[in-house]
Formats: structure tokens, C-alpha cells, sequence
């Protein structure tokens, strides 16, 4: 098997930024993956006890659809985050500041219009991920599964309607539902498998027109009477992986 894709995400709910290669840390994720994310105003985020909470309390897709149609790219080097919508307005500004965050917050709170709830807050906080588990994590498809479930259903499913962090060759449909427990060698680190991953109404929405225009979930559960596709798994050993890289699942 190898890796084929490798994404992260900086904004909860933004656009997916392609790597070559990402060095992870043991309980880590991807670097910058899910590290900035706009709490709505009645989430209870409080960035000085940051606690892990459900997605419903972010701006994200599941919620907000149309926040699909926003591109977004993230310098790691200088913090600076660069937001632009589809009428052409944008926002570029240090992530990494309280003053470039209130911005941030403001120009995304716009843009939500009557869905912003009370006063959303554009939250970076070291050492926090905004991702979808409780414990940090990288997820895993197998992109002989969604060629799968492609066939099956006879429509094409843009793979960024998952938002997984590795894409992979090389393994049989569906195999890796069955890895649950085991450690991977992906490159120079090595994962735990911890859980499938139940897909949510997230991936309703197309990536290239931010319409609600299929229900994989749906779908899922009546092609195969589950709703997972791929996996999430912890780093137990730190290391570097890159596309083109080989996964292998090790001995129990």
C-alpha cells in the first residue's frame, strides 16, 4: 500500500491544502490540521480552558454549506491566512495575532449572514486541534473503497467531501474496516487504528459548488448497511510520512 493524497485542513470546516510530506508527533496530528476553527457565539468555547466540543458548535460544513464556496490557504512560516469568497472579497491577516483572529472572525461572520449564532469568535490555541475526536488523530481511506462505493451508487463522490488527511492504494475494498486495533507503519511513523469513521451530513456537500447535491450517508447504509468510510488512527512512534510512501500493517 502507499499514500497517494495527503491533506490538511488549518480552518475547521475550510479548504484542504495538499502536502508532500508531514512530520507527526506521538498523540499528534498533521501540523496545522484543524488549528484555527470560529466558534459560534453560543458554543461556550473558552480558549484559556480549551475542551474538545461537538463540530455543531464551529462553523462547518454539516451546518453551514455554503462555506464550501470560501478558499482559504495558510502560511505556517508568518501565520498569515488568506480567506477570499466567491464575490471577490477577502481577508488576509496574521492568524497567529488577537487582532488578525478578530478580523479573521468578523469577515467569516459576515459571510454567514443569519447563520452566525450570537458572536462567533475566530479561535487559534497552541496545542489545541478543533477536530471531530476527543484525542487527536489522522484519518485514513482507502481509496479502493470509495472507487467501490462509486460504482455502486454510479456517480462520482469527490473524495474532498470527506476531508480525510491520508488517501491510500494498494489495499483491497474495504479492508481496512477490518484494521480496528492494529498499528501501521506509514512511512517513518507509526499509527494505531482506533475507530471507523461514521460520516456525517458533511458530505453532502459538493466541493466544487457547495450544494447539498447527494446523501453519501444514505447512500452508505443502504449499499452496505453502515455509514463508515475510513479510518481514524493515533501516532504511537513520531515520525515523517510523504506521498508515495509505503503503509504496511504490522504484525499483531
Amino acid at each position: 500500500m502507499r499514500i497517494e493524497y495527503l491533506y490538511r485542513y488549518p480552518v475547521k470546516g475550510l479548504t484542504a491544502e495538499a502536502l508532500d510530506s508531514a512530520d507527526v508527533e506521538e498523540g499528534g496530528c498533521i501540523p496545522w490540521d484543524r488549528a484555527f476553527a470560529l466558534a459560534q457565539g453560543d458554543s461556550g468555547f473558552d480558549p484559556a480552558h480549551p475542551q474538545w466540543l461537538q463540530k455543531a458548535n464551529f462553523m462547518c460544513q454539516m451546518k453551514d454549506a455554503r462555506i464550501a464556496a470560501l478558499f482559504s490557504f495558510f502560511e505556517p512560516r508568518n501565520g498569515m491566512l488568506a480567506i477570499r469568497a466567491p464575490d471577490g472579497s477577502a481577508v488576509v491577516e496574521n492568524a497567529l495575532t488577537a487582532a488578525g483572529r478578530e478580523r479573521i472572525g468578523a469577515f467569516l461572520t459576515g459571510y454567514l449572514g443569519e447563520d452566525a449564532r450570537g458572536l462567533p469568535r475566530f479561535h487559534y490555541v497552541p496545542g489545541h486541534s478543533f477536530c471531530d475526536q476527543r484525542r487527536k488523530v489522522v484519518s485514513l481511506i482507502n481509496l479502493a473503497s470509495l472507487r467501490d462505493y462509486e460504482a455502486k451508487v454510479g456517480a462520482r463522490r469527490h473524495r474532498r467531501r470527506f476531508r480525510a488527511n491520508v488517501w491510500f492504494s494498494g489495499a483491497q475494498a474495504w479492508s481496512e474496516r477490518g484494521w480496528i486495533g492494529q498499528q501501521l507503519q506509514v512511512g517513518g511513523a507509526v499509527l494505531r487504528v482506533t475507530r471507523p469513521i461514521t460520516r456525517c451530513p458533511a458530505t453532502e456537500v459538493n466541493p466544487e459548488t457547495a450544494e447539498r447535491d447527494a446523501d453519501p450517508v444514505a447512500e452508505l447504509r443502504r449499499l452496505y448497511d453502515h455509514v463508515e468510510l475510513g479510518v481514524h488512527a493515533e501516532v504511537i512512534e513520531g515520525g515523517r510520512f510523504a506521498v508515495g510512501d509505503a503503509i504496511e500493517v504490522l504484525p499483531e
